[in-house]
């Protein structure tokens, strides 16, 4: 049951790429390549299976780069970073110095119980330039090169292997694919100018403390680029920019807002908070103290609660569940920033869920009820999401490209009279 619950909490959580994987690899790239074979297959047999070709080699070879790409690179930008000398753990967002938090204030604070840290802190802050030039290389290609693989090496393999295949075709005396409607295509395509590439020129060294998922939005902004610049011609163009578009939509705010919205109907038609993690609403050393009243949540400061209170429940939450980071010896690990705003928010969710628990008088009762809330609109949440990805927009794309090609073919596959 619980790993049932870990892998419901896994892809019901937007903010990391197992739902990304679940949509892409297991529901929206088979689904995709078996409607490109019968929408091609309308045209004939040899278009279907050139065109389900293509695809299975754009959505897998894509999904490869751009799942796996991004931690990738990270790693080896992590090696290099250390290589020079620093520690890439040390968080940007601590070059500004506040009232609870920073580098000098990280320093002064942690130099006695936490040595080696503040020793990475120290050269850090000696080295603030170069440092940050680090990062701002690591952000640069983590998502630079999967863009250039994605966006403008997969799709030439792809139409280069195409071309391949339809010369051996046609001197088997395969019959050439062609399609009047095309006719009128200019004989140059113009392709995107590297005046419209994407530029990083001075990025903030802040942009490497993006998340993998954020840093995968941008890539799949800089693959809509590619994708469109590499286009045999300018029905594919147009295609292109539509889908793209319209999957980065649907792959990183589509499922944010339906989550809400299934969360928010359920409070109000269940009242229940279902707003945490369905690990957490299983989580039974959470509910016993709950029922013992023994849950110990911050009062004002939040970083002191966590650092004079690192083996308390909520701090334990909060290292889970809301990034902040500790050492073996349960020191808080200073080099990491600690989002504050965040862990209000979580916490405001966990004193929402106590309150209407204890309302319940079955506290245990009221988080299977939450539990089963939850699950289900995590479910539902994907469900839907990979409908509109792998079913609804191919179709929207075949409906328009009929209307503006007349030909149900894909457009880069189809040959003007002559070719």
């Amino acid at each position: 049951m619980s790993s049932l619950i870990s892998i419901i909490s896994a892809i019901g959580n937007n903010s990391s790429i197992y739902p990304l994987i679940v949509r892409d690899c297991g529901i929206e790239n088979p689904v995709k390549v078996a409607m490109t074979y019968n929408q091609n297959l309308k045209d004939s047999k040899q278009m279907a299976l050139n065109a389900t070709r293509e695809r299975l080699i754009d959505e897998y070879g894509a999904s490869i780069v751009w799942l796996g790409g991004i931690p990738a690179m990270d790693a080896l930008c992590n090696w290099g970073i250390k290589k020079c000398g620093y520690n890439p753990n040390v968080n940007v967002s601590l070059l500004k110095e506040d009232s609870k938090q920073g580098l000098k204030y990280n320093i002064e604070k942690f130099k006695k119980i936490a040595p080696e840290e503040v020793k990475d802190m120290e050269k850090v802050l000696k080295n603030k330039s170069t440092y940050q030039k680090l990062l701002a290389g690591k952000f640069v290609l983590s998502t630079a090169i999967p863009v250039m693989l994605m966006g403008y090496f997969l799709p030439k393999f792809n139409f280069a292997l195409t071309d391949k295949i339809r010369k051996r075709q046609e001197s088997a005396g395969v019959d050439k694919i062609v399609k009047p409607v095309f006719e009128n295509i200019e004989k140059e395509e113009k392709q995107i100018s590297p005046d419209n590439n994407p530029s990083f020129k001075g990025l903030s060294a802040s942009l490497a403390n993006m998340s993998t998922v954020n840093k995968m939005a941008i890539t799949d902004g800089g693959l809509t680029i590619g994708r469109v610049g590499t286009a045999r011609n300018k029905f594919e163009k147009l295609e292109m920019g539509f889908k793209m578009t319209m999957m980065m939509f649907l792959n990183f705010v589509a499922p944010i807002w339906i989550a809400k919205a299934f969360d928010s109907a359920s409070n109000k038609l269940f009242n229940t908070n279902v707003n945490l993690d369905p690990k957490l609403l299983n989580d039974k050393e959470f509910l016993t103290e709950i029922k013992n009243n023994t849950l110990e949540l911050p009062k004002d400061n939040i970083i002191e609660f966590l650092d004079s209170k690192p083996d308390s429940k909520f701090a334990k939450l909060a290292e889970k569940y809301c990034g902040v980071k500790y050492l073996k010896n349960r020191i808080r690990d200073p080099r990491e920033f600690v989002d504050e705003n965040n862990i209000k928010k979580f916490q405001q969710e966990i004193e929402k869920f106590v309150k209407q628990a204890k309302e319940s008088n079955n506290i245990d009762k009221f988080a299977k009820k939450a539990l089963k809330v939850k699950s289900g609109n995590i479910l539902a949440n994907v469900t839907l999401s990979s409908i509109l990805l792998a079913v609804a927009l191919p179709k929207v794309t075949f409906i328009l490209r009929k209307k503006v090609t007349g030909s149900d073919a894909e457009p880069g596959l189809v040959r003007k009279t002559g070719d």
